[in-house]
């Protein structure tokens, strides 16, 4: 092999089981060619990697970047760009890379050769047409719903279960909180599964078990059996959940990806209001429980398939894939990606899976409160799936069909927001082209949502009496959607901001707390608005939500000498 880091182009011309070199012939990567001596067929490989000048052409320096959140977890990498860079020979030796200054503690042996995308490389995801980018967002988008559609359907007809296996209310509200319980244990699995095995498997994997569970919730004999299938449910779904995001950032370059994550942001809120909203009209047309799963299962079975049908995106996944190609066409086994040289053992995947998020919630007072506000817009939008039927049922009488329209107004908030967050996301991009950003200016659009929260639940209280037409609380739902996913958007970002370094973790920590909040409210909201009334049931809750509503702005305002003072250490470098 010739010397990779000299700034000529750097060629081999291995010859089985001769190396042959020629330095002075102008090559293509990854040509074999077919030569014939002494009678004898001999296969001739030339492979073409780049040098330390075609590094440097690239904008590659001995200063190692912070690697993106998508890039597989590497203890210390030394070429995190090798998942998102592309060029023109698709391999990068160590050598070269140690010529320029990257050095790793664990050293690599010097005749590896990192795999990279080609130029305008058609199997890089952020080369797809622009066109397919946005069919495939709409589908990813699509399986976010179902998946959440599936955790409210059953909230549309309590009474159907009661009735079924003959148990209190208290105990039927289990088969919603068992799975968005679900959902905060599957990320566990699914989230290092996709890094190891990508996307598209564990979609297919685990929506395939979600959507066979559903058989046996239908046809449980006894109400155990229901609550444990829904549990699992819930596990086997939470991949929508979890992974769904990271395929639209695998997929949509930094111009689109803003605008895709705010459609996307959308999808989890949206998804248990339209599961409410469509399986009132079922349990009252049909007042048959297997009706309302056998739905929902249809609805999982069809986005099962289309998932399934989305080619990988994971760029790790996919240059992992290559290299295993070009060993058994070259021969050479020292052909790898960086994840497969410095593979994550198990302890460190348990470290980052579990015991860090978990640690992050003692040891990390920022994200815990920005955490607190997600959970609880996320409990209170479970919340409304209990507190709406006995608001309106006492009200006006209304059954789970009717209850089910109150929902509308929630997803015309969401919409709403959904109009204006790309404003956010253009003032964003102006201020990252006058300055460096701060994790901070992802904040704006929760100073706008913060308040819709408190302004919805004291509407709703204040509505909430007999001589009020029914147009007065559902409106509620309006500003509280919109607060809803704005509030969302932004603190996701936040989060993502202020804990690169250790990004995954973080959302980790966020999922779980998410859903601990949403899995807990269910489970005493019809109690609390028979004790305190109708009025003052929502006006406590709005309370609560004036109190978190400062969360935001006191960041926005304070956020940058508060991460300075309270966390253990500077995670956004």
């Amino acid at each position: 092999m010739c010397d990779s880091s000299s700034d000529s182009e750097s060629t081999r011309h291995n010859l089985d089981p001769i190396a042959l070199h020629d330095d002075n012939k102008s090559i293509n990567s990854f040509n074999t060619f077919k030569t014939e001596q002494n009678n004898e067929n001999l296969s001739l490989k030339i492979t073409r990697t780049e040098t330390k000048k075609s590094l440097h052409e690239l904008g590659i320096s001995s200063d190692i970047p912070h690697p993106d959140i998508n890039n597989p977890p590497i203890p210390n990498p030394i070429f995190p760009e090798e998942y998102n860079l592309e060029t023109s020979t698709g391999l990068v030796p160590v050598k070269t890379l140690e010529s320029i200054g990257r050095t790793k503690s664990e050293p690599i042996k010097a005749d590896i050769e990192f795999v990279t995308f080609t130029i305008n490389d058609p199997e890089n995801p952020h080369n797809w047409p622009m066109w397919l980018k946005w069919v495939y967002t709409f589908v990813i988008s699509m399986f976010v719903i179902s998946a959440a559609y599936g955790s409210s359907c059953l909230s549309g007809g309590l009474f159907t279960i009661n009735e079924k296996y003959n148990v209190s209310t208290e105990v039927s509200t289990l088969t919603v909180s068992l799975m968005v319980l679900g959902f905060a244990v599957g990320p566990l699995i699914w989230a290092p599964l996709s890094e190891q095995i990508g996307r598209r498997p564990v979609y297919f994997i685990s929506f395939g078990l979600y959507t066979i569970f559903n058989i046996p919730c239908a046809l449980s004999p006894n109400i155990g059996g229901l609550l444990v299938c829904r549990f699992l449910c819930g596990v086997f779904s939470s991949s929508a959940l979890t992974i769904s995001g990271a395929s639209l950032v695998d997929m949509h370059t930094d111009k689109t990806r803003g605008l895709s994550i705010a459609f996307f942001s959308f999808c989890p809120y949206s998804g248990p209001v339209i599961g409410g909203l469509v399986n009132g009209f079922i349990s009252i047309g049909t007042k048959r429980l297997d009706i309302m799963i056998w739905v929902n299962m249809a609805f999982a079975g069809v986005m099962w398939i289309l998932i399934s049908l989305i080619p990988e995106t994971y760029a790790p996944v996919i240059l992992k894939r290559r290299a295993k190609k070009l060993r058994k066409e070259t021969g050479n086994l020292n052909i790898m990606t960086e994840q497969e040289v410095t593979p994550q053992s198990f302890k460190e995947m348990v470290n980052e899976c579990l015991v860090r998020p978990l640690k992050f919630v003692i040891t990390e007072p920022v994200l815990d409160l920005v955490c607190a506000f997600v959970a609880l817009i996320y409990a209170l939008l479970y919340a409304f799936f209990f507190a709406y039927p006995y608001i309106f049922n006492k009200l006006y009488g209304y059954e789970d069909n009717k209850i089910g329209l109150m929902f509308i107004p929630i997803l015309i908030g969401a919409g709403l927001a959904i109009v204006v967050t790309p404003i956010f996301e253009k003032k964003y991009a102006t201020i990252c082209k006058k300055r460096k950003p701060k994790p901070e200016d992802r904040l704006e659009a929760a100073l706008i949502g913060a308040p819709m929260p408190c302004i919805a639940l004291f509407i709703l209280g204040a509505t909430s009496y007999k001589h009020i037409i029914w147009v007065g609380p559902a409106s509620a739902g309006i500003p509280f959607g919109f607060g809803m996913v704005l509030i969302y958007y932004s603190l996701n970002n936040y989060i993502i901001d202020t804990y690169a370094k250790f990004a995954a973790s973080a959302l980790a920590t966020k999922v779980f707390l998410r859903s601990a909040g949403g899995a807990a409210f269910p489970l005493f909201i019809t109690q609390m608005y028979e004790g305190l009334g109708l009025q003052w049931a929502s006006w406590l809750l709005a309370f609560v939500s004036l109190a978190m509503m400062f969360v935001p702005f006191i960041f926005y305002k304070f956020g940058e000498s508060a991460r300075g003072k309270l966390c253990k250490e500077d995670y956004t470098v």
